[in-house]
């Protein structure tokens, strides 16, 4: 898959968290544990992103973790949400594993690459 629908696809599912989180509580879909739709939902955009723009790591974790921090503030700012650090933390463990997978993934695709091209 190119980059660019890697880079498509990440912004639209990062949108579509911002969403979800700052929507009344009503309008959240329900998949499982709290906790764990919460680290899957940043691990899948981190994996996304990681994907989209697999020479900038460092900034795709900062990038998650201001994204974490930020909606917990923000859920503030809503009457029915509440945001917590503690909320903020397991979002930024979800991104930091999905941002390592996607570093697994480019890292076997370039040593792998190479030998497929030369059959």
């Amino acid at each position: 898959m190119s980059r660019k629908i890697f880079t498509a696809i990440a912004w639209a599912v990062l949108a579509s968290i911002v969403f979800v989180t700052l929507s009344p509580i009503g309008w959240r879909p329900h998949f499982g544990a709290v906790s764990l739709e919460r680290a899957g939902a940043f691990a899948v955009v981190g994996l996304l992103f990681g994907l989209a723009y697999p020479d900038r790591l460092w900034r795709v974790l900062s990038l998650m973790a201001a994204a974490a921090l930020l909606l917990e503030a923000l859920q503030h700012l809503t009457p029915d949400r509440h945001g917590r650090l503690s909320d903020a933390v397991v979002k930024i463990l979800g991104a930091i594993t999905g941002v390592g997978i996607a570093w697994l993934c480019t890292r076997a695709h370039a040593a792998f690459a190479p030998v497929a091209r030369k059959r």
